[in-house]
């Protein structure tokens, strides 16, 4: 009897204790994490939960603001802090808060306009209006959307890996939203979209911006998702006073904070584990010193290591590695908000058709075609389950805007000083038209009218007219006079109407052809009252056309990339003004390329040439000029180191150039350049174009990218004549 009742006991015992275990692993408290809001600052929360995850602590619910919440949304979607690390590292710090679309992505019309004009401003009843943002922000769309693939289809955010919340601001009621469930990329740009920075985004027929405005620090949303502990992640600003206080960002932030701060007191009293790493020496703008603000904010969290490892289950929690999709299965394509473009139009821009697999590279790169047309103030899509892949669901706004002002600025050694101001108004007489004038006032007038059809890889069209003129001592050999001087003062000016027609071959090459009007007067002041002051003024028709390639990815300071451009013209008829005009063609190539040969050093190569037939019968003012830098080239006028602006010419050349540029840091540029060139008339024909280089020259740079273009400086030396000239060339050339 004694016995059994030992054994009834030790059983009792047992079962008490396996229960009371059983109790204490289903009531293991809930951690919930709340991230705040504070811009490229914000990116201390990965350091955060490097040391999190080294702690082993399972996060249970995240709740996020603004960079809070695209971290925050990443982690619970279902990344690594490593992965996390890694990903915003590789990012384009620049693109991250520029309106960024690849150059590639942009027809040849598109290069122009953004490589010419420093500022572009909706233009509306005579009124000069302001974007919404600095940027759409569709780099940072496009990226989000690739990294949440494995999460496309999810529309309840409390079914993702991690259950997630995130704020917004409603920018019209001023209210916070709450976002719990939608598409997830939407959400979480949405509660980043910083004011004056990025555009709004609508979500539900609301348009919100940054949720830090109304709710910074959501610790309340996380604790109602059922947390029991909470750790917080403040990396927001204190108020500052005014020598603290820098740029336009700078009062946004201190308005932002001013009840933000308010709230803070009790906020923190809701939090368990407090955080708030030293990041005062940044700005929400530091997305260039990412790695140092990752590393601050591991810093801030390893402090109290040992208290987080009493959270954590012992060891460090090891995530597997989240694999990305390289591409999507577009099953069909939906297409919502066109009203003046067709659906033709944006899938010709997508470059890619409905029941296709599509890279997400060709993918991202469609939506940038898209975006580069500026037809649209807004794009945004999802991914729905289909029967065989997946619905592409398009929602685009179009820009309500036709018209806008666009300024440039520029100076060089030849046109001087510039000031560019163009007018471009779109759908004027019909849908995808554009008409476009630039008038370019400074120290010589010049102007360009083009009206044109840009149908894409369809077949465009239209009309051009430029008009240019500048004061130049020249050789005499460009007037013809060079048996009485070896230089001349001249003025001149060149008006010239092109109608052409153009289309897309092969999708990558821009292939052409039309009739031109030329009028040449060049003339001079200086010359004696016993002399012809006037050297021509002449009309001239031709024929031309022409093919181009062009895939540099930045046509100043290019690290890849290849180009290539050919043009035919024949001169058929003048009014032949000097009695000297015969019928001629002038042949002329140029084509380069440019490879990174390490991290910041760059080749880039470079070849042209051109020849004339039956040129030496005719009039020598088309002939090839070479001489100086930084200036817009027309006609046959080349770039040439060691030589003075237009200084040697004849009616055939050949040359070439390599560049060495090293990117001393961040767009900051000093390179050495070397040209060769042999020029002359009929050097082809005398079989002395690829003999030694008849002229030489060297160069030493250093060129900044500015909103305005390229700011360089050059100087440069001929061995030949044993000259040095330093050229200043300020803005996109034109």
């Amino acid at each position: 009897m004694k016995k059994i009742v030992l054994l009834l006991l030790c059983s009792l015992l047992f079962g008490t204790v396996t229960a009371q275990e059983d109790t204490i692993a289903t009531t293991k408290p809930k951690i919930g994490l709340v991230l705040s809001g504070g811009g490229a600052k914000g990116l201390a929360h990965i350091g955060v939960l490097k040391v999190l995850e080294k702690a082993g602590i399972k996060i249970d619910y995240i709740g996020g603001t603004s960079m809070g919440a695209i971290v925050g949304g990443l982690y619970a979607a279902g990344y690594s802090a490593n992965e996390l690390d890694s990903i915003f590292r590789s990012l384009d710090s620049d693109a991250l808060i520029q309106d960024y679309s690849p150059r590639d992505s942009k027809s040849f019309f598109e290069k122009r306009n953004d490589e010419l004009y420093a500022l572009t401003l909706p233009f509306k009843n005579f009124k000069v209006g302001f974007p919404a943002g600095f940027s759409k922000g569709l780099y940072n769309y496009t990226t989000v959307n690739r990294l949440t693939n494995n999460v496309r289809h999810i529309r309840n955010f409390n079914k993702l890996p991690i259950p997630f919340v995130c704020i917004a601001t409603d920018i019209e009621t001023g209210e916070e939203v709450v976002l719990r469930e939608g598409i997830l990329p939407d959400a979480i740009l949405a509660s980043g979209a910083f004011p004056s920075l990025y555009y709004p985004v609508e979500i539900d027929g609301r348009l919100l911006i940054d949720g830090g405005v109304t709710n910074n620090y959501p610790v309340e949303e996380v604790r109602k998702m059922g947390a029991d502990i909470i750790i917080g992640v403040d990396v927001q600003d204190g108020l500052k006073d005014r020598t603290q206080i820098k740029g336009a960002t700078g009062i946004l932030v201190q308005i932002n904070n001013y009840q933000m701060i308010k709230k803070m007191k009790a906020k923190r009293k809701a939090t368990d584990i407090y955080i708030k790493p030293d990041i005062s020496d940044y700005n929400v703008v530091s997305f260039d010193e990412g790695p140092a603000i990752i590393d601050e904010g591991e810093k801030s969290a390893n402090i109290i290591l040992e208290k987080l490892k009493k959270l954590g289950k012992g060891s460090p929690l090891v995530k597997p590695p989240l694999a990305i999709s390289d591409s999507i299965n577009v099953e069909a394509i939906e297409i919502e908000g066109l009203k003046n473009y067709g659906r033709a139009y944006v899938i010709g821009k997508l470059n890619f058709k409905p029941g296709s697999k599509v890279s997400y590279k060709k993918f991202n790169h469609g939506i940038s075609n898209l975006n580069s047309t500026q037809n649209f103030r807004a794009i945004s899509y999802c991914f729905d389950e289909g029967d065989e892949g997946d619905i592409l669901k398009l929602k685009v706004a179009e820009n309500p805007v036709n018209s806008y002002l666009k300024l440039g600025l520029h100076y060089d050694g030849l046109y001087k000083s510039a000031v560019l101001v163009n007018l471009t108004h779109k759908n004027l007489f019909r849908r995808g038209d554009v008409i476009a004038a630039d008038v370019i006032l400074g120290d010589n007038f010049r102007y360009m009218f083009n009206y044109y059809m840009d149908n894409g890889f369809y077949t465009s069209y239209g009309i051009r007219s430029t008009f240019n003129s500048f004061n130049r001592n020249l050789p005499a050999s460009i007037t013809g006079d060079d048996d009485l001087f070896d230089a001349v003062n001249i003025d001149y000016t060149d008006f010239t109407n092109q109608l052409y027609i153009q289309t897309i071959f092969a999708q990558k090459f821009l292939v052409g052809g039309g009739v031109e009007h030329k009028h040449l007067k060049i003339e001079s002041e200086t010359l004696s009252n016993d002399s012809d002051k006037t050297f021509d003024d002449s009309d001239y028709y031709s024929a031309y056309g022409y093919l181009t390639f062009d895939s540099y990815d930045n046509r100043y300071f290019p690290t890849k990339g290849w180009y290539f451009s050919g043009e035919a013209k024949s001169f058929l008829y003048s009014t032949d003004y000097t009695d000297e005009f015969n019928r001629f063609s002038i042949f002329k190539v140029e084509m380069g390329t440019a490879k990174r040969l390490h991290h910041k050093v760059t080749l880039e190569l470079q070849a042209e040439g051109g020849f004339t037939v039956n040129g030496d019968n005719s009039v020598t003012f088309f002939d090839f000029v070479l001489g100086g830098y930084g200036y817009h080239t027309i006609n046959n006028f080349r770039h040439f180191y060691g030589y003075d602006f237009l200084s040697i010419s004849g009616n055939s050349y050949l040359k070439g150039r390599a560049t060495l540029d090293w990117e001393l840091f961040r767009k900051n540029h000093l390179s050495l350049s070397a040209n060769y060139a042999n020029l002359g008339d009929n050097l082809l024909d005398k079989g002395e174009i690829l003999s030694i280089p008849q002229y030489t020259g060297y160069a030493l740079g250093y060129g900044l990218e500015t909103m305005i273009g390229p700011v360089e400086l050059k100087h440069s030396w001929s061995p030949e004549t044993n000259k040095h000239f330093t050229w200043v060339s300020v803005g996109f050339w034109f």
